[in-house]
């Protein structure tokens, strides 16, 4: 019996999520389906330019955590009598 592939088992093979045995079928399925390898390849570009994100907060909201984290005060819990 043949396994047909989603795309949805390409996403969890990009992302290391089969088993050994998964992978040697995707890979089979990847060389057999054009569409599937187009997808794994347009997946494949989209993670690595994912990965190259860099998100820096801004200045005024790292001051505005500092400043919060400054001012804070811890409240002691009320002892519970028993």
């Amino acid at each position: 019996m043949t396994k047909t592939f989603t795309y949805d088992d390409v996403v969890r093979y990009l992302y290391a999520e089969t088993t050994q045995q998964e992978n040697a079928l995707i890979v089979e399925a990847l060389a057999l389906d054009d569409n599937l390898m187009n997808f794994y390849l347009d997946s494949l570009e989209l993670q690595q330019q994912m990965n190259r994100i860099v998100r820096v907060p801004s200045d005024r909201v790292i001051n505005r955590a500092l400043n919060y984290s400054c001012n804070y005060h811890i409240t002691q819990p009320v002892e519970l009598s028993v």
